[in-house]
């Protein structure tokens, strides 16, 4: 992986994972909101394939949400999906993926990992933690509905709050698990998700029988 950058700058990326059970405007809003705040080169959306913490729950098969992630950013340049995660054996930890996009990139590269500020609260409960804040930058978004304990933290992951960027962006109270619920109650998501990605979801008849 090789992107070009003006002479003695570190290129600078931004890797976000998640289910995207469907991916929606908030994810993209951050995405976009991390790669013009932070200057990276590009931001790259990495659908789960068999995430750990997910598997009590209904996940909706990959290769959907892998075209989803496709559909909603057919048009941004600066926006790619990524099956670095989607398509290794599981358990999917975060820690495998970022390992094995160090091993893809060169030396000059620096990793922005992109998250919700409840995944940064429950990081410390996170396969091999301590491995991923010395090894990337962690750029968490900013909610009101989310209070950090910086001193709890500090004392499971030492260090942890140098490592933090805190995007402020527009905060939207859209989640994915909601927009399964619409759709399986026939409740419009327009809006809500990107039209070909709403498209895609009445086509392919998902989440009409999620629990």
């Amino acid at each position: 992986m090789h992107l070009a950058n003006s002479a003695g700058e570190r290129t600078r990326i931004g890797i976000f994972g998640g289910t995207f059970d469907p991916i929606h405007i908030g994810h993209l809003i951050l995405a976009e909101e991390a790669w013009a705040q932070l200057r990276l080169q590009r931001v790259y959306l990495a659908p789960a394939g068999d995430p750990p913490h997910k598997r009590s729950k209904p996940l909706t098969p990959v290769e959907h949400r892998v075209k989803m992630a496709e559909l909603a950013t057919v048009d941004n340049e600066h926006i790619r999906v990524s099956r670095i995660d989607a398509d290794r054996p599981g358990p999917h930890y975060t820690v495998d993926m970022v390992r094995l996009l160090n091993a893809q990139i060169d030396g000059n590269t620096d990793i922005y990992f992109l998250m919700g500020m409840d995944s940064l609260r429950d990081l410390p409960t996170w396969h091999q933690a301590e491995w991923l804040v010395a090894n990337c930058r962690l750029v968490a978004l900013s909610r009101h509905d989310v209070e950090l304990n910086w001193a709890r933290l500090e004392s499971a992951l030492p260090g942890i709050k140098e490592r933090v960027i805190i995007l402020d962006m527009p905060e939207l109270e859209i989640a994915s698990h909601t927009l399964q619920e619409r759709v399986r109650t026939g409740r419009p998501i327009r809006y809500q998700v990107p039209r070909a990605v709403e498209e895609y979801i009445w086509q392919h008849q998902l989440y009409e029988e999620c629990a």
